[in-house]
């Protein structure tokens, strides 16, 4: 946590505030965050209690939005979503906004995720379709449009195909001076990686993805650590979620998109398909932001 905490107050351009929010931590973190905060006044922090247990997904959401629901979003340009387990590079902060200046389209935006092994900094390849999750950087009216994160695992893609539903562009990028260091690969939180993968595959299940596309996406995953049974657990998380009829998210439009999104992707890729998504919503966005 101190290394998240001095790369963000090492940063080029400072936010006008931070909000951290200890979501009921029983170790020593009340008493380092209270460090920063007397050091420096843009900082706050909201402290809940705990809840007894972790809650992936859902908890996360809730946990932002303790932080979200205390400011006037209006006052702001841009608006964070940050994890507390990242080592962000110095210009962070500044690069995303000045891509955001430079592309009026450009609602969510981040680097990429790396991780550590054996000395080694190992991409955790996400695609550049998605804007990560431990580090999701808003444009504050995009982020009002998509009606903001929805309180359930698969959060963190559900937005991006929100953005680019209403015409917005969603992305992240691996420029150097973007690449971030993620100190627990991504899935690893809670009860392992295996029981991390699973939860994937639920995610996917509930988020509409069709049974076709995960399982390609599953049999990709298996060229990644824990190499094999990570992708065999991603499919059982969605097959089980499928098998027992696990509710899905009701947006039925949306679920339509992101199908539709998805068997574009088998036949000519993502790069083709998310670029083919762009230039179909150009029109729509302009006729909706042409007074911006």
């Amino acid at each position: 946590m101190r290394q998240t905490l001095d790369s963000v107050v090492s940063q080029s351009i400072l936010p006008d505030k931070w909000i951290i929010v200890d979501d009921g931590s029983s170790d020593k973190t009340p008493s380092i965050i209270a460090e920063y905060v007397k050091k420096h006044d843009w900082i706050k922090v909201i402290t809940n209690q705990d809840r007894g247990k972790r809650a992936v997904g859902p908890g996360v959401i809730e946990a932002f939005y303790k932080g979200y629901d205390t400011v006037n979003a209006s006052d702001y340009d841009y608006i964070c979503k940050l994890d507390m387990d990242l080592i962000l590079p110095p210009d962070y902060f500044k690069a995303l906004m000045d891509e955001m200046v430079k592309n009026p389209r450009l609602g969510c935006f981040s680097g990429k995720p790396y991780y550590i092994a054996d000395g080694k900094q190992i991409s955790e390849k996400c695609g550049d379709e998605m804007c990560v999750g431990a580090s999701k950087f808003y444009r504050r009216q995009c982020f009002e449009e998509i009606g903001g994160f929805v309180r359930e695992v698969m959060w963190d893609a559900i937005d991006c195909h929100r953005c680019r539903f209403q015409g917005w562009i969603a992305k992240s990028s691996d420029d150097e001076n973007i690449r971030f260091i993620h100190l627990r690969p991504m899935g690893s939180s809670q009860q392992g990686i295996l029981t991390g993968r699973m939860r994937h595959g639920y995610g996917q299940y509930y988020m509409g993805s069709s049974l076709l596309y995960f399982l390609a996406t599953a049999v990709y995953r298996m060229i990644r650590p824990p190499y094999i049974i990570g992708g065999f657990a991603m499919a059982w998380g969605y097959i089980k979620s499928f098998i027992s009829g696990a509710p899905q998210q009701s947006d039925e439009k949306l679920i339509n998109f992101i199908k539709k999104y998805q068997r574009r992707v088998l036949r000519v890729g993502k790069k083709q398909a998310i670029a083919e998504i762009n230039q179909a919503k150009y029109k729509f966005w302009l006729k909706t932001h042409d007074n911006d």
